[in-house]
């Protein structure tokens, strides 16, 4: 798997040296990504809908999590923007395409993770 680690979505540089290499470790946190994405994007478009922005921002930061060890670092950057801005409720104008970005990126990433380790 080395030096094939860097798709056009993910780069499994950081999961490859946090798990030493380890093939299994590195399956089961795509896994747990790949689980994690449709509820994510499920909570962010019912917390929209609601209005709540707190836990919005709340979601954001949890997801980022997710994103950074993906190596997903310009969506984490985003996630973070996210989350500051929606906890002090502050432009909220901007939530919609934050989300959308949020869901167009993991698709294509989901995407990618499944057909990389096939």
């Amino acid at each position: 798997m080395a030096g094939n680690n860097k798709l056009e979505y993910v780069n499994l540089d950081y999961l490859e040296s946090m798990s030493g290499g380890d093939e299994s470790i590195i399956r089961e946190l795509v896994d747990v990504f790949m689980q994690q994405v449709p509820e994510f994007i499920r909570e962010m478009q019912e917390l929209y809908e609601k209005q709540d922005w707190n836990n919005l921002g709340m979601l954001a930061h949890k997801a980022k999590s997710s994103i950074a060890i993906m190596g997903m670092d310009d969506l984490a950057v985003m996630l973070k923007e996210f989350e500051l801005n929606a906890k002090e409720a502050k432009s909220p104008e901007k939530y919609s395409g934050y989300i959308e970005r949020f869901i167009d990126e993991t698709t294509h990433a989901v995407e990618e993770l499944k057909s990389h380790f096939e």
